[in-house]
């Protein structure tokens, strides 16, 4: 039941709000989550659950990749933790990218990636004999170990029974409309009634840009349609998650496969298209021979918010301390949750944040880039 106060209320219940919940929820912070539909569908339920710190990196290793690495090594003992509390198991599977290379002028594309110490070089032998089944024409490929995957849904609803056992409360199907300045505090007007708090967290994916007019922030999400392909097979044929030019194959710890997936800027549709459907079959027997015998359990779309630069913004409102933001997680929504997630607790908690984050994250970072 609703009650008329919470310390926090985060708006946005898919994997970022149920992490940011989580983690306020240990410091015994009074919390609830306002989800306007089903708490970890939409985008979250979407997604392929690769923790991509290396896969998903251009050029950026002073800010984005350091984030992103310390990301991804939470969930090392958050596996753990979410385990002991919710009795879930996030499907943490090891293995790592095979990020694929056909050509000379590709391999020479992954020079910065091989500068990592985690990562190696294979030659087309040694990819064939980690991965039999690849297709013949690889020239060889960048390994990349750490970049293990998670099942996404079980991994949100992990984060949900552990912020529940710590006290913290979900709401489906309350849509919040309207956020007011209430001296100090904040009224949160919702469908299924008013709240008032001390802090709020937009955690709000694609669909906060209203809530953004609201409170008088000029930019915007936009959405980047991600369509996949379920698919089985009778035989376990990866050890590995293929990679190629935003492509992969991801094997799964429940037996299935995902094949993703596409970019489709603003598109705000949640159908899969038969165009979107073939280049992914397409992109898949590319990189596995054997690809035209999966046999196809389900298809879904995701919507991933973007913002102008491709980063995330994690920050607090440029005129109001007390509305926090945590969005626009573009590819990285799943590797970035727990790192976002503490993010906003040591905002909240006062606690120091590095000022390179706060800076290369920032709400109004646009007004300061130096042209």
């Amino acid at each position: 039941m609703l009650k008329k106060t919470y310390e926090t209320v985060v708006i946005g219940g898919g994997i970022i709000g149920c992490s940011i919940a989580y983690y306020l929820a240990k410091e015994k912070m009074d919390i609830a989550v306002m989800e306007a539909g089903k708490i970890g569908t939409k985008t979250t339920s979407a997604a392929a659950g690769i923790l991509g710190a290396h896969s998903e990196i251009n050029d950026d290793f002073s800010v984005f990749y350091p984030f992103a690495k310390a990301s991804q090594a939470a969930y090392i003992e958050l596996k753990e933790a979410l385990y002991e509390q919710s009795g879930i198991d996030i499907g943490y599977r090891e293995g790592g990218i095979l990020k694929l290379v056909y050509s000379q002028a590709e391999k020479q594309n992954f020079n910065y990636l091989l500068k990592q110490h985690t990562v190696e070089w294979l030659d087309e032998h040694r990819v064939k004999e980690l991965e039999p089944s690849i297709s013949s024409n690889v020239l060889g490929a960048t390994y990349i170990p750490d970049d293990v995957n998670v099942l996404p849904d079980q991994t949100c609803h992990a984060f949900i029974k552990s912020a529940q056992a710590n006290g913290a409360s979900f709401f489906e199907n309350n849509q919040v409309f309207e956020i007011v300045n209430k001296g100090g505090n904040y009224l949160v007007k919702t469908a299924q009634g008013e709240v008032e708090a001390k802090y709020v967290v937009l955690a709000t994916g694609v669909y906060g840009n209203n809530l953004f007019h609201q409170l008088g922030l000029a930019e915007r999400v936009s959405p980047v349609k991600g369509e996949s392909l379920i698919v089985s097979h009778e035989q376990q044929l990866l050890k590995h998650t293929l990679f190629h030019n935003g492509s992969y194959i991801v094997p799964r710890n429940n037996g299935k496969f995902i094949i993703g997936a596409t970019m489709m800027e603003n598109d705000w549709s949640h159908t899969v298209s038969l165009k979107g459907a073939d280049f992914l079959i397409k992109k898949a027997k590319k990189m596995l021979s054997s690809a035209g015998k999966f046999t196809i359990e389900g298809v879904t779309a995701g919507l991933r918010p973007t913002t102008f630069d491709r980063r995330p913004f994690i920050g607090v409102h440029p005129e109001q301390e007390g509305i926090f933001i945590a969005t626009g997680h573009y590819r990285n929504g799943i590797l970035l949750a727990p790192a976002t997630g503490q993010m906003i607790r040591d905002f909240i908690l006062g606690k120091e944040v590095e000022s390179k984050l706060t800076e290369a994250f920032r709400l109004d970072r646009r007004q300061h880039i130096i042209v």
